[in-house]
């Protein structure tokens, strides 16, 4: 028996599922072999199913579509203003730059607090 694979990223998995494809190999099969060597969670028979199809009906890319999402609302300039609030004042709080910032969420502030400018909290 083969050592599995633990958490293989998607675009290997569909990959694999293009080779044995291209193989001619079908498509129970395909996901028997998966199932094999990357273990039970990997994908359902019908994802299989799905990715053989849109393989079949041309398509090669084997990463995500670009998905649109949600606009953010912090760009750099924003950020440097945050900076600037924290300059002023060093004893701040996350609840009083919500105050002054309420376009943005409190939780998106913290982030960008802690994650892109570093402050920590002492």
């Amino acid at each position: 028996m083969f050592k599995t694979i633990a958490d293989p990223a998607d675009c290997e998995v569909r990959s694999v599922i293009r080779f044995l494809k291209a193989n001619s190999v079908k498509q129970a099969e395909i996901h028997r072999q998966l199932v094999e060597i990357y273990g039970e969670n990997v994908m359902t028979d019908g994802r299989v199913r799905r990715w053989v199809r849109q393989f079949n009906d041309g398509r090669t890319n084997v990463h995500d579509k670009a998905r649109s999402g949600r606009p953010s609302v912090v760009n750099d300039g924003l950020v440097a203003k945050v900076n600037e609030k924290i300059r002023e004042n060093r004893r701040f709080t996350i609840r009083m730059l919500c105050d002054e910032f309420p376009q943005i969420s409190k939780a998106v502030l913290h982030e960008n607090v802690a994650n892109r400018l570093n402050y920590r909290k002492r």
